[in-house]
């Protein structure tokens, strides 16, 4: 088939091509490869927060379609966990069994319908070697995505808030973030470093490996598993002027702290991983037993959104009306 052109000289395969692409290319949703960098709209909200004292709310989206309903409620960043792609894409637990390509997959999905600055989880980078790290800095930035955090757990790792995990060097992990650094193209690209280290190694020695995490060319630091507020303060007064992310997971090591609690402490992105994730399996579950026991979703249809709420989310009818258009005689 020949090239065509779309309006804004987007080239498509043909008057047959998808029409998905097309919808897309006139700017319905996501980003389309205009504006200013992912990267750099999240290092803007970063920055802000910092400078307002007010954290940036960092919410979790499983998926695309999360992903557009948190923007409609007016979060101005996502994250893609790597324990939420394995929970819900793959139905595996989080110890390590996705793959580079399983994010990606999700996180392109993610990129492509929304506009907010997306931050994912890498685990350990993928791979053994910094060049897997560095392959995976790579993808991470074609797919769209503006940031990531990478851990110093041994490859074999384990969920951040279970037990018996294990710690690379602080050498191995400053390999680890020096290969990242090196493999961005744009240098806006946010990369976060992760420290696991608190439970075995204690407060300390943790700020220590920090140090040596943000020499090295971290942007930020995500400090795991804390369960005491003046941990945060001890990570942001040993290293002012770090971004430092408090993981606000439920039914973790960590307490659940409001926005003004952990903005006293030094903190300036306040992170929701699986918030919704787990109201949606509640929800799911419901629905599911009910349809068992009752033979009907009349019983719980307040756990349903409608049909139009649905359409909504995902803007059908400015999608429709474009098939309208392409499908007119006129």
């Amino acid at each position: 088939r020949g090239m065509g052109m779309l309006r804004g000289g987007t080239a498509v395969m043909g008057s047959s091509t998808n029409m998905h692409h097309q919808v897309r290319t006139m700017g319905i949703n996501g980003q389309g490869g205009k504006g200013k960098a992912p990267g750099a709209k999240l290092r803007e909200l970063v920055e802000e927060a910092t400078a307002t004292g007010k954290p940036l709310q960092i919410v979790g989206a499983v998926n695309a379609y999360c992903g557009l309903m948190a923007e409609k409620k007016g979060h101005k960043a996502l994250y893609l966990s790597g324990g939420g792609v394995a929970l819900s894409s793959l139905g595996y637990p989080d110890l390590g069994v996705t793959t580079l390509e399983d994010v990606l997959v999700d996180a392109r999905r993610i990129t492509r319908q929304t506009t907010a600055p997306l931050l994912v989880d890498i685990d350990t980078g993928f791979g053994t070697t910094i060049f897997n790290v560095q392959r995976t800095i790579e993808d991470m930035e074609a797919a769209g995505v503006a940031g990531v955090h990478m851990e110093d757990q041994v490859v074999a790792k384990r969920c951040g808030h279970r037990p018996n995990k294990q710690i690379v060097s602080t050498e191995e992990m400053v390999h680890r973030i020096t290969a990242a650094v090196d493999a961005r193209r744009d240098p806006s690209f946010f990369i976060m470093a992760r420290t696991d280290a608190l439970a075995s190694e204690g407060l300390e020695a943790s700020v220590e490996r920090c140090k040596h995490y943000v020499a090295a060319g971290a942007d930020a630091l995500f400090v795991e598993a804390v369960t005491d507020l003046q941990e945060y303060k001890a990570f942001s007064e040993a290293l002012p002027g770090v971004p430092l992310l408090s993981n606000l997971t439920e039914f973790g090591k960590t307490p659940l702290w409001s926005l003004d609690e952990v903005s006293k402490v030094g903190v300036s992105m306040a992170l929701y991983p699986l918030s919704a994730f787990r109201a949606m399996s509640k929800a799911a579950d419901v629905v599911f037993e009910t349809l068992k026991e009752q033979g009907s979703c009349v019983p719980c249809m307040d756990h349903l959104h409608t049909r139009e709420q649905t359409y909504q989310v995902i803007d059908y009818h400015a999608w429709e009306k474009k098939l309208d258009k392409f499908q007119s005689s006129d």
